[in-house]
């Protein structure tokens, strides 16, 4: 998947931009707040239809405007063009077009740009709560399964009804009803999450083993309640618990991933070099299954990528991404000559634009 040509409109920072890309490598450099993020999640919207760090769409317009406009010209592997455009008004809302079709559901839209992100903010999979980790794999089974994204769909909405039962007049028969629900659901979901997570872990190993010199032996491992007892048994034991509590106390909403290092936690034994090398392994072997997956080899972003990295495992990451494996990249950082020296050193061939008050110039 290659992203030719991305044009911009009151996104953000950015008044007005038109950018002609490389299908290598594309670098932006500028200071801290200048734009250079922005770039990276105009991508993300327009494969994901929403921004990667903001919770609400007004947030991504610029000040003073009425709303944006982000419009993409893309090539896939097949060499069949794409046009996606996503429009966001304060007063109608966010539309996304594909081709010149809009679509009923944004939902429908999901995994047909694939993408990968690396950020700093990554950093929550292994500090924040296991909510974070949760939607982590959610957001990546979803772009190529769309059978998961459905079922969990459906575990959420029916989740959310059985908690607003709880809270009000339960009675014995609807509670059995959405459990059932819940329990068709589960099984899909279940099932995607245990096979993924276990493709993931000799992947993880490999790529970590490249960044970090084969130094640590990490892991990667899933944890659910319904390993070891089925969820409709569980929801009937919790039942009396779940009345007290008003809330749906077990269930795949529950589930977590734990990281590992040298069979300790990551969060507590991984250095911050460790534990970034160990997050970038994961969004390559990230990478490498949804590529498997949808046909299409995915963007990847690496924003602010020298962030808790010395220059020696970021030559190895670029001499990584840089190979025949891997397609577009898109990388941020502030420091030109820094990033200028490393690629040179991985010998990467790469686009440079410097960003400054929202305004890209190609160096």
């Amino acid at each position: 998947m290659i992203l030719d040509r991305l044009s911009l409109i009151n996104f953000k920072n950015i008044a007005e931009e038109q950018l002609s890309l490389s299908r290598g490598i594309n670098c932006f450099v500028g200071d801290n707040g200048a734009g250079k993020t922005n770039i990276l999640d105009a991508i993300h919207y327009l494969s994901m239809a929403r921004s990667m760090h903001t919770s609400t769409d007004t947030q991504s317009v610029r000040h003073g405007e009425e709303g944006f406009i982000i419009d993409g010209r893309f090539e896939r592997d097949d060499e069949r063009p794409e046009q996606i455009v996503c429009a966001y008004t304060r007063r109608s809302g966010k539309t996304l077009k594909r081709n010149g079709k809009e679509y009923d559901k944004l939902s429908d839209h999901v995994g047909g740009i694939p993408i990968v992100v690396v950020s700093p903010g990554d950093t929550a999979l292994i500090s924040d709560s296991a909510e974070e980790r949760r939607k982590y794999i959610n957001r990546f089974i979803s772009q190529s399964d769309r059978t998961y994204l459905s079922a969990l769909m459906r575990y959420n909405a029916t989740l959310q009804e059985r908690n607003k039962l709880l809270k009000c007049s339960p009675s014995e028969d609807m509670l059995l009803i959405y459990d059932t629900m819940l329990s068709a659901a589960a099984e899909t979901i279940f099932a995607r999450r245990t096979e993924t997570i276990a493709a993931m872990q000799p992947l993880v190993e490999h790529y970590y083993g490249i960044l970090a010199e084969e130094r640590e032996t990490i892991g990667i491992e899933y944890r659910s309640e319904v390993q070891e007892t089925p969820l409709m048994e569980l929801l009937l034991q919790s039942r009396q618990k779940d009345f007290v509590n008003e809330y749906t106390s077990v269930g795949l909403h529950r589930d977590d991933i734990l990281f590992s290092i040298g069979d300790y936690p990551l969060r507590k034994f991984g250095s911050q070099g460790q534990q970034k090398s160990f997050l970038i392994a994961l969004k390559l072997a990230e990478y490498t299954l949804l590529a498997k997956s949808s046909g299409e080899k995915p963007i990847l972003l690496l924003d602010d990528l020298f962030d808790k990295l010395d220059m020696r495992r970021v030559a190895h990451l670029l001499r990584l991404v840089g190979g025949d494996m891997f397609g577009q990249i898109f990388i941020t950082d502030c420091n030109k000559h820094r990033l200028e020296r490393t690629l040179g050193e991985a010998g990467a061939e790469y686009k440079l634009f410097n960003i400054a008050a929202g305004t890209a110039t190609t160096l």
